[in-house]
C-alpha cells in the first residue's frame, strides 16, 4: 500500500487510522485526522488537547500522597507507603543495593536519587528487614557532584542522614576533576573514587545489585 495513503496517528494515547492528507505539503509526515478522516486544523487540535487534560488531571490530583511517610530508619527523609504485599520479603535477607546519579537536583530541591536511597532503606526496614542488613551505596558523577559539595549541595541533611545510617556515597573522581571539585569540597563522609565506572565494577564484585532506574 502507498505510504501516502495510510498513516497512524497517536495523540494523547489515542491511535487514529486515516487516509492520506489532502494537502501536498502534508505528505511524508504524520497528519492528525478527525473522525471523518479530515485534516484537523490547529484550533481543533488545541481543543482535543484541552479535553484530554480535563479527563486526565482529576486522576492525578486524586493521588493519595498522605499515605507516604518517612521512617523508621531515616526519620526525616525517604517517604514510603505501607503495602499489603503478596510477594514476601524474607526477614533474614541481606540486601546490597547501589544507585547511580549523574544529574544535579534543581535549585532548592533534594536530589531524587538520594531520596530513593533513603526510601530503599526505610521501606525494607518497615517490611521487617533489620537495618544492619540493608547496605546501600550511591555512585555520584556528572553534574550531580555539586549535590555532594559543601558549597552547592541542597541535600546536606539527607546526605548526613544516609551516611549516619551506614550508606556509602562515592564521587566519581573524573567528574570531580572536570567540575573542579576537590576532596576538601565534599560533604563529611562522602568518598572520592577513581571513577564511577571503577566503583560500579567494585560494587558488583562485592555483590551489590544496581538500581535499574
Amino acid at each position: 500500500m502507498d505510504a501516502h495513503r495510510s498513516c497512524k496517528v497517536c495523540c494523547l494515547g489515542r491511535i487514529v487510522l486515516g487516509r492520506a492528507a489532502s494537502r501536498p505539503e502534508d505528505y511524508n509526515q504524520v497528519v492528525p485526522l478527525n473522525s471523518d478522516n479530515c485534516y484537523v486544523e490547529e484550533p481543533e487540535m488545541r481543543s482535543i488537547a484541552l479535553l484530554s487534560l480535563v479527563i486526565i488531571l482529576p486522576g492525578i490530583a486524586h493521588a493519595d500522597l498522605n499515605s507516604f511517610t518517612p521512617g523508621p530508619v531515616i526519620e526525616d527523609y525517604g517517604p514510603v507507603a505501607d503495602v499489603d504485599i503478596t510477594v514476601p520479603v524474607p526477614k533474614d535477607i541481606l540486601l546490597r543495593h547501589s544507585f547511580d546519579v549523574a544529574k544535579r537536583a534543581d535549585s532548592g530541591e533534594l536530589n531524587r536519587t538520594l531520596v530513593s536511597a533513603a526510601r530503599f532503606i526505610n521501606m525494607h526496614a518497615r517490611a521487617g528487614v533489620d537495618a544492619d542488613r540493608i547496605n546501600v551505596a550511591v555512585v555520584v558523577h556528572g553534574t550531580a557532584v555539586h549535590d555532594v559539595s559543601r558549597e552547592t549541595s541542597g541535600s546536606t541533611g539527607l546526605i548526613a542522614a544516609l551516611i549516619d545510617h551506614g550508606a556509602r556515597i562515592f564521587v566519581c573522581g573524573q567528574s570531580a576533576a572536570y567540575y573542579d571539585v576537590t576532596p576538601d569540597d565534599l560533604l563529611p563522609g562522602v568518598e572520592m573514587a577513581l571513577s564511577a565506572m571503577t566503583l560500579h565494577a567494585l560494587l558488583q564484585q562485592q555483590g551489590y545489585s544496581l538500581n535499574p532506574f
